[in-house]
């Protein structure tokens, strides 16, 4: 029997692609402010740095690998001016963040059934983002050393934080590798988020999908009980 449903944070509950644009055109202006070098930098060389320092600092908390692609935009005369840059960005993308229009009706529906949580890699935290008080509890990465998703370990913090076995979790959000593969490893259900109507990659079956969080009631009252095959072919796709 489902009993509790976790949602991952960033383009899943939250719209975060239009605040981190807002954050970075602050930063330009502000460089621009400090610079004349900074004239012809464009918003596009600011949202390539990200990219940039990525593949190397993965691991590592979303604050700090944002501020390493600061530090590569400052890098033009302005290296002094990382610490206050990066208030300015944080203060500004923070402030521009909110819930998609989905999401408020979906989870005031939801909790007449079931627990929610939430549970991310990033640095979304609710009281940020315009979510405070809707989840019974909340998981955050590299808060107590606990590492990022796709790890096992997440996705045990979420089990001991629901205080129910996995199968009777679903996990639902954006990202196949993070969101689907990973917790139906770790013995949970889980619903991929698929606002952009992309194919599904090969190896696992989520135990659900949705375009909107709308439809998500709905498949949640359907949603199949785990099968051990399931698990054996994200183990096999682990490799």
């Amino acid at each position: 029997m489902l009993t509790t449903v976790v949602f991952d944070a960033d383009e899943t509950l939250l719209d975060l692609r239009p605040a981190v644009t807002g954050g970075l055109v602050a930063v330009l202006d502000e460089m621009r402010r400090l610079t004349p070098a900074a004239a012809e930098v464009t918003l596009a060389e600011l949202e390539s740095e990200w990219g940039a320092v990525f593949g190397e600092m993965k691991a590592a908390p979303v604050a700090e690998i944002r501020r390493a692609a600061l530090a590569r935009s400052l890098a033009r005369g302005l290296d002094d001016h990382l610490d206050e840059v990066a208030t300015l960005f944080f203060a500004r993308r923070f402030a521009l963040t909110r819930p998609f229009p989905d999401v408020p009706p979906a989870l005031a529906t939801l909790r007449d059934r079931y627990t929610l949580g939430f549970a991310t890699n990033g640095n979304s935290r609710t009281e940020r983002c315009g979510l405070a008080g809707e989840f019974a509890f909340e998981v955050y990465a590299h808060v107590n050393g606990l590492p990022k998703k796709p790890a096992s370990e997440f996705f045990g913090a979420v089990v001991a934080a629901a205080g129910v076995p996995a199968e009777q979790i679903v996990y639902v959000g954006d990202s196949w590798e993070h969101d689907v593969v990973a917790p139906q490893r770790a013995g949970l259900r889980s619903v991929w988020l698929n606002r952009q109507g992309l194919s599904r990659p090969a190896g696992c079956t989520p135990d659900g999908e949705v375009s909107t969080l709308a439809e998500l009631p709905a498949v949640l009252v359907d949603l199949p009980t785990v099968s051990s095959d399931r698990v054996e072919a994200c183990i096999e796709l682990r490799g």
